[in-house]
């Protein structure tokens, strides 16, 4: 689900995915999913070897039970400004790769461009409002 032109969210991706994502022309991906969900869950160390032998960096930047940091948020800037190209994120359903876009992006864009950009991608950050607004 295409936010913008620098960043895509998507759910869970298969190492035989990676290559349709290079194909589409991203440059990086970022892995915002714990390693140890789910049982059928590929581990991180698997995706980022596919990703890799593609050719595109990789981040893994997990998001789980407690809660997103500020080195979260951080890194996820980081990560995003330095990229040459669009980025490719994923997690278990892609919101909690949208929080930490939208997160990354406050301050920088209005609240209310975030939360529509969010939105076109079919996620919800209207309950981050108030974080959006702040730097």
């Amino acid at each position: 689900r295409r936010i913008n032109d620098q960043v895509s969210v998507s759910p869970q991706i298969n190492p035989e995915d990676v290559a349709t994502i290079k194909a589409q022309g991203f440059v990086a991906i970022i892995n915002n999913r714990p390693d140890g969900e789910a049982p059928d869950q590929p581990t991180s160390a698997t995706i980022e070897a596919a990703a890799h032998a593609a050719g595109l960096a990789y981040h893994y930047i997990p998001l789980g039970r407690d809660g997103v940091s500020a080195d979260m948020i951080e890194t996820t800037k980081q990560v995003l400004e330095g990229s040459t190209g669009p980025v490719f994120c994923f997690c278990r359903s892609g919101t909690r790769s949208t929080t930490l876009w939208a997160l990354s992006q406050a301050g920088e864009k209005p609240a209310e461009e975030i939360i529509s950009a969010a939105a076109g991608a079919g996620y919800d950050m209207s309950h981050l409002a108030g974080h959006l607004s702040q730097k």
